[in-house]
């Protein structure tokens, strides 16, 4: 099991381009199964949720290939509706796989998606839209059944507790899009990856109104094509690096993402100096003296996004004064702040937020990675500490950064990857 190794203090300089989005690239992948003709998508981060994905379409009968490390092919002309436990349970967000095999079978059997540490993600929501479409679902043995011979348009709310369900739209357009009649989803995720989502369905031959907004029109066509479709670059991974910039004197660009889908991330930063050029490019000059204690709160697309929010808790420790972050989407998402605290940083956690008080300086120390954002929080604190900091399970960071190690380096950071056999024997016991 890899560790990372990062001697803090060294400022960054220089251009990074950040990959292809994640959350955007599954729902895509999961789409491929609504036609049988081949799809290409381009810009694909290379990632180990996304070879899962891959490895669970062709379980699932589809034919995938990597016609280049960024680029894949995925063919589906025949498929089955079983996706089992041994597969959906080392990935979450398969259960993205509901919706095409309920709108292409008529039919689907997942396993129940497993639990997550940074807390309950149910999906209830996505039963209830489909229960709204006229399917029957059964519950049984920790499977999802469906069946969905008398599905039929209709009207959709998908609000719940916490605002809309990103995963649950994806889902509820997949089903839609071949089902005759007028679907309308109201209250749907209006994130940019459900508008990459639905761009690329579009490309294939569905209709579907509203793309950005809480209400989404689709009307059902009898079949869909292949297509060729480029996903969006990842905001979130573009939201760390530009973190990773205002954490001390650095100066970087970071190109291949939209700024207007960071618009709330960089609100709070109006003292920072981070311009955006012509061409989309996002600068970032970090001067330590100009950081301001911030309030802020996650909150569905177009707030703050839950995904930079331990980024932004790493950040705030070493930002004078004192600082909030109170988190709506998933309120225990803080099993980053014991292992900063383990580095200086005066973190206190009252209900769903998190009161920092600025500390002067870091310091490094073992830390371990709790989950994948978690694991970007630690790899920014290591940066601006003094001395080393190793950081264990990076296994998560793997999951949702492409070769950020080697893109830190290329900035200047002290960064190294150390194999099993390199990690001193007190880290590995």
């Amino acid at each position: 099991m890899d560790t990372l190794l990062i001697k803090g203090g060294f400022p960054l300089k220089g251009e990074v381009t950040v990959g292809g989005s994640k959350n955007a690239c599954l729902p895509i992948f999961a789409a491929t199964l609504l036609t049988e003709e081949p799809c290409i998508i381009e810009n694909v981060p290379n990632l180990t949720d996304v070879a899962y994905m891959g490895k669970i379409l062709q379980h699932l009968g589809a034919e995938v290939s990597q016609i280049n490390p960024n680029t894949w092919k995925i063919e589906a002309k025949n498929i089955i509706e079983l996706a089992p436990y041994d597969l959906v349970r080392k990935m979450r967000a398969s259960i993205c796989l509901l919706g095409p095999l309920v709108g292409r079978l008529r039919h689907a059997e997942i396993s129940l998606p497993g639990g997550c540490i940074i807390g309950q993600r149910p999906i209830d929501l996505h039963l209830k839209g489909l229960s709204k479409l006229g399917c029957t679902i059964v519950i049984k043995n920790g499977y999802i059944y469906v069946d969905a011979k008398n599905i039929k348009a209709n009207n959709v709310f998908l609000g719940g507790r916490h605002g809309s369900t990103v995963t649950g739209t994806a889902n509820l357009v997949m089903a839609a899009v071949l089902v005759p009649g007028i679907t309308r989803i109201d209250f749907a995720a209006c994130e940019p990856e459900i508008e990459d989502l639905c761009r690329m369905l579009i490309s294939m031959g569905a209709i579907i109104e509203g793309i950005g907004t809480h209400s989404l029109k689709i009307q059902g066509v009898q079949n869909l094509h292949g297509c060729t479709h480029r996903v969006i670059g990842d905001r979130i991974e573009a939201g760390t690096f530009i973190t990773a910039g205002l954490l001390g004197e650095n100066n970087i660009t970071i190109r291949g993402a939209n700024p207007l889908h960071l618009s709330a991330f960089l609100h709070p930063f109006e003292e920072a100096n981070i311009t955006i050029d012509s061409n989309n490019d996002i600068h970032v000059q970090g001067n330590p003296q100009h950081l301001k204690p911030k309030e802020i709160i996650t909150l569905p697309y177009p707030g703050f996004a839950t995904d930079l929010q331990a980024q932004m808790t790493a950040l705030m420790t070493v930002t004078p004064g004192i600082s909030i972050i109170t988190e709506r989407i998933y309120p225990n998402r803080f099993m980053h702040v014991p292992e900063l605290e383990r580095m200086g940083a005066q973190i206190s956690i009252e209900g769903s937020s998190a009161i920092i008080s600025g500390t002067p300086k870091l310091y490094g120390a073992p830390v371990m990675a709790s989950d994948l954002r978690a694991s970007a929080a630690l790899v920014l604190a290591g940066l601006i500490a003094e001395g080393e900091t190793t950081i264990q399970r990076i296994y998560h960071l793997d999951r949702g950064y492409e070769n950020i190690d080697q893109k830190l380096r290329n900035l200047g950071a002290q960064i190294e990857r150390l194999s099993t056999d390199q990690v001193p024997l007190e880290l590995a016991s």
